[in-house]
């Protein structure tokens, strides 16, 4: 384990501290008030950041203290204090992911929703929109153009013809379109001469409109049409503006019901009711369809998807078998890979020589993910690379792009287990990077010539930005950081700014070469009340699994010096999410918590924090341990934690604790349900109680949908377990959550009344949703726990 830090200083500091003293306790005592408070009295973490076009300066947004108001702060790079950029300076500043032309000597980018480009040679910034319309989707020419879209329109600007309308679609049918047969009609265009003059007469006038149009270079092109049965949901105009995809599904497709959550503490006073998501296999996504345009004429042409590799086979057939469902009959529908303003931005990419269009493709019940790129010429799908899983693929992990010379693609993968960048040339596809560990937030160079990208090659939480060159090789770490969050190359790639964390450091600043070498740390917006306090730091532990998982890891929180002799009452927690790393270098998710964990330790408990099977961070077999099972491996965790806990840790196993909030809560239930005895006391915050309750694209995932798999909907429901309930379970639920419904308490709570349970309560809170915003609520949540664990784990 490497304990590396940002400021040298510090470095030198840490070195000098006897490592028996890393786990010295807060000298102050700590109060479940200040715990819980608002944390602006933390100060401020960096939120997104950016470069200048010049690099001398970083821009990073910020919340503003007592408000959700987030302000910009430009940050010199050489040093000094950052100062805020309010009124009119908002207007010359650049902005987020900008978007560099071939020639490296202008960027682009969208700011308020408009389109600007920057000169890099001068600095000169000329705005290309205005208007209350969001643009979205740049992407430069080869020859210097650049496209955007807006809405259904695609723009194109050049240095010489200025901003013109590129292309347009339209769910509409074509003018001129047949209508359907109607005898009726038919009748009428027979006897009447005058209604057949006419109808010429404007056939004529469209057809020859249309033909002026296509020859006159002043003229817009055409509006393709797509049909009036069909929902456009995106489309990605060629950089040359000849080619146009468009991506559709059918027009009123089937969303199932929506919830209807119920607001009881209202500004009008009345109940007022808010409609919420649809349950998981009540509205399933609905199939795309893809369409090649041609946007000289118009010609609109179906993008088949035979040619993908499985596309014919069932995954799910025995399951549909077993179910009394009738067998898939053709192919699998597919969604192209979502993202970005306009829902398909990061599933379709264009060479910015127009030549090659590739687009990542995902079968719509997950199995499968197919890169494939285009035959502009016969309007067809070209396999590149297709990815099985007989779980599910990850959400994330999904970047692709094209190298600079148009030809190769670069892609990542969990093929080998592990996300690893590929690139595929020739129809086959090499890694540039191996091993038990996972590259993320791949980025070209601004040369082409290597990769950045995160990796945790040391051990699972120790994430750092790494370098690969572009033909593969060895993989170099340019920081030390140990808890890089994100990072941007400045636009010469010359550095790389870098926003990281530690455990009580909330996301900073810092700048490194793009060779490597020493960090220089820009912002700590710590305050200085969050400073004082000597907090305790966590313990990174491996958890041997009793269950032929390997190694679980974990923070431990615990005194410097045990009490010989002592036993300690344990305290679990569980974090949510399920696929979520919380045992990181990185500040936490859950930084309340941690502080939390500090006043337990303060009042004599031993805390365990694991990252169960599921979590993010450990490849793809530890993700999809659940698959069919949710709460079985993941408990099996927890207790391999508490046998750890009583061999190294001197804790009681009599006295065990453990509490978590959505995912957390609903592993809380299976502990205390499925494990009775063992935890002698549970908190579930937010909790699932049942998973037929929750979204789509999570929950089919991992456990299909409630009519194809029952039996794995029932093994994972803490409805089902309940009956096991005899220790005490408090219950916490925001009462407008809109993520895991209140209701999932309600069912639960009337479970346990049913069942005559005792020991437990349900505790309600009116105005928070799935994540708490109101320090009262907080507290009031957090004095329950404290208070529960006080009363049953703490020895008489």
């Amino acid at each position: 384990m490497r304990h590396r830090s940002v400021a040298p200083l510090l470095s030198l500091l840490l070195a000098a501290v006897p490592a028996g003293l890393a786990l010295a306790q807060p000298a102050q005592v700590l109060d479940l008030h200040q715990v819980m408070a608002d944390p602006d009295w933390i100060g401020q973490p960096v939120e997104r950041m950016w470069w200048s076009w010049d690099g001398d300066t970083a821009y990073y947004s910020a919340k503003r203290i007592g408000s959700n108001v987030r302000d910009t702060y430009a940050q010199p790079i050489d040093g000094g204090a950052a100062t805020l950029v309010d009124g009119a300076a908002r207007g010359g500043i650049d902005a987020l992911a900008p978007l560099y032309d071939a020639a490296r000597t202008r960027m682009a980018f969208v700011r308020n929703g408009d389109v600007f480009v920057r000169d890099l040679r001068g600095g000169a910034l000329q705005q290309l929109t205005r208007s209350e319309a969001l643009e979205s989707q740049l992407q430069w020419a080869r020859d210097g153009a650049l496209v955007w879209r807006s809405g259904n329109d695609w723009f194109r600007w050049s240095a010489a013809t200025g901003v013109g309308q590129a292309a347009t679609l339209k769910a509409e049918d074509a003018p001129g379109t047949a209508p359907k047969a109607d005898e009726l009609r038919e009748r009428q265009l027979r006897y009447i001469e005058t209604l057949r003059v006419e109808r010429a007469r404007r056939d004529e006038m469209r057809e020859q409109s249309d033909a002026w149009r296509r020859v006159d270079p002043t003229r817009a092109p055409a509006p393709a049409y797509l049909g009036k049965d069909v929902e456009i949901q995106g489309s990605a105009l060629s950089p040359d503006g000849r080619w146009l995809l468009a991506v559709t599904q059918a027009k009123g497709a089937e969303s199932g019901q929506k919830g209807k959550m119920p607001q009881y503490v209202t500004e009008s006073g009345y109940e007022e009711f808010e409609d919420v998501r649809t349950r998981v296999g009540r509205g399933d996504p609905a199939p795309q369809s893809l369409w090649l345009v041609s946007v000289a004429d118009g010609q609109v042409r179906e993008l088949k998807t035979d040619s993908l590799p499985g596309i014919g086979a069932d995954p799910l057939a025995a399951l549909r078998k077993t179910a009394g469902q009738d067998p898939l009959k053709g192919n699998r529908a597919l969604r192209l890979e979502a993202g970005g303003p306009d829902g398909i931005a990061d599933g379709a990419r264009w060479s910015d020589d127009s030549r090659g269009l590739a687009l990542m493709l995902h079968a719509v019940d997950n199995k499968d993910r197919w890169l494939a790129t285009v035959d502009l010429a016969q309007a067809r799908l070209l396999p590149v690379h297709r990815l099985t899983d007989e779980a599910w693929i990850n959400w994330g992990f999904n970047d692709f792009g094209w190298m600079p010379d148009g030809g190769d693609l670069w892609f990542l993968s969990e093929e080998s287990g592990w996300s690893h960048l590929y690139r595929a040339s020739g129809g086959r596809a090499r890694a540039l990077t191996s091993g038990r560990w996972e590259a993320s937030m791949p980025v070209l160079s601004a040369d082409g010539r290597s990769f950045l990208f995160l990796c945790n090659r040391a051990r699972p939480g120790d994430y750092e930005v790494c370098q690969v060159d572009a033909a593969g090789g060895s993989v170099r770490e340019i920081t030390a950081l140990d808890g890089v969050e994100d990072f941007v190359a400045s636009p010469d790639g010359s550095h790389v700014l870098v926003r990281h964390s530690r455990s009580y450091l909330p996301p900073q600043l810092s700048v490194v070469d793009a060779a490597g070498g020493s960090a220089r740390q820009l912002t700590d917006t710590r305050s200085a009340e969050f400073k004082r306090f000597d907090w305790l730091q966590p313990e990174y532990v491996q958890v041997p699994s009793k269950h032929r998982a390997g190694t679980v890891w974990g923070k431990y929180y615990g005194p410097a010096t045990m009490e010989p002799g002592r036993k300690y009452p344990v305290v679990m927690f569980v974090h949510g999410a399920g696929y979520l790393q919380n045992v990181s270098d990185r500040y936490p998710n859950y930084f309340r918590e941690q502080m939390f964990h500090n006043l337990l330790v303060q009042q004599g408990y031993i805390v365990l924090d694991l990252d169960f099977r599921a979590s993010e961070g450990y490849g793809r077999d530890w993700r999809t341990a659940i698959y069919r099972q949710m709460g079985h491996p993941e408990l099996e965790d927890h207790l391999d934690g508490i046998d750890w806990l009583v061999a190294h840790k001197q804790a009681d196993r009599e006295r065990v604790g453990i509490y978590g909030g959505s995912y957390g809560g609903f592993l809380t239930f299976m502990a205390l349900f499925r494990e009775p005895g063992t935890f002698k006391a549970g908190a579930a915050l937010r909790p699932v109680s049942d998973w037929s309750q929750y979204n789509h694209a999570y929950t089919a995932n991992i456990l299909n949908t409630p009519a194809l798999d029952p039996g794995a909907y029932a093994k994972s429901s803490p409805l089902e377990y309940a009956e096991g309930l005899q220790d005490h379970l408090l219950i916490a639920h925001g009462m407008i959550d809109d993520n895991v419904f209140y209701k999932d308490s309600v069912m639960l709570a009337q479970r346990l009344i049913e069942l005559r349970k005792d020991k437990w309560e349900l505790a309600s809170y009116p105005l928070e949703r799935h994540g708490f915003v109101h320090a009262d609520s907080w507290y009031d949540e957090y004095r329950r726990i404290l208070e529960l664990f006080n009363r049953t784990l703490k020895a008489p």
